[in-house]
């Protein structure tokens, strides 16, 4: 097989095998180069003889993986084609060899190919071979697509053979839906401090300058064809005040609108530091 057309070499030094018993010649100088861990395991192999080649094994992936992995060491280019048939395995030698930028590519490459089926395999792969970013992003599909994930191999593998890695993703979910529901309670929670500030600052606005329908007991309402663009809460607020004047049923406590504005009344008077100036009714 031919690796190194590219530039002229010596003759080769070292002999690659694989799994498949297929032997590739290769050169000790591009290994080390590329590899620090190539580098140190020619240096522990001493020859055995003058003219004889070191022998490294590559076990565990197909040849044509191992190939490619040579391929990147020799030119740093890896094909669309051999990432999309040996992403994973080349991520398992570039982790493994120490090969970051192959390393970077494989990432990259896997996650814009992640699917349902293949995102636990992928995850697996992605926690042994320290891709942190990958994992991460695996991690997420699998808790959006959950109930696919669930009809796969690579779920009924897992739950056989590595209940921890199992439990780890259910924890991730479980986790991952506690911080969704904390972040809509702290949404929600400062969604109703907002409309409660304004509704407070709205009063004052009613009460000390007026506006269409309601104003101070020492002025007349402002006669005003169109809502009050002020305040959001404006119109709504004086619809409730005009209810709460005339609304026979709010002294027994049996109207629901106006215990509403007896709440608003009643924050507003706990909350205002001008109360012996202050215009809103029950203020003190």
């Amino acid at each position: 097989m031919d690796l190194y057309s590219l530039r002229p070499l010596p003759v080769p030094d070292v002999r690659i095998i694989t799994s498949a018993g297929i032997t590739i010649p290769a050169h000790s100088s591009i290994l080390g180069a590329g590899s620090l861990v190539l580098e140190n395991i020619l240096e522990s192999r001493p020859r055995k003889g003058m003219g004889s080649e070191k022998i490294i094994h590559i076990l565990g992936v197909p040849c044509d993986s191992v190939v490619a992995f040579l391929r990147f060491l020799y030119s740093f280019r890896c094909s669309e084609e051999e990432i999309h048939e040996f992403g994973v395995h080349l991520l398992v030698l570039s982790h493994f060899f120490s090969v970051p930028k192959l390393k970077e590519r494989c990432r990259i490459g896997l996650d814009q190919r992640l699917t349902i089926e293949n995102v636990v395999d992928v995850l697996q792969i992605s926690k042994l071979c320290d891709a942190p970013d990958l994992y991460l992003k695996c991690m997420k599909l699998v808790m959006e697509e959950f109930k696919g994930v669930e009809m796969t191999e690579g779920w009924r593998f897992i739950q056989n053979h590595d209940p921890r890695l199992e439990l780890e993703i259910l924890q991730f979910i479980n986790d991952s839906e506690l911080r969704l529901k904390q972040r809509r309670k702290q949404i929600a929670e400062k969604s109703l401090y907002l409309q409660l500030s304004e509704a407070m600052d709205c009063l004052q606005h009613i009460f000390t300058e007026g506006c269409i329908h309601v104003g101070p007991y020492d002025k007349d309402p402002i006669k005003k064809k169109f809502p009050c663009k002020n305040y959001s809460t404006c119109q709504g607020l004086q619809q409730l005040i005009c209810h709460f004047a005339t609304c026979k049923k709010k002294v027994n406590g049996g109207c629901s609108q106006c215990k509403r504005m007896w709440q608003i009344l009643r924050l507003h008077s706990s909350t205002c530091d001008q109360s012996d100036s202050c215009n809103v009714p029950l203020c003190r």
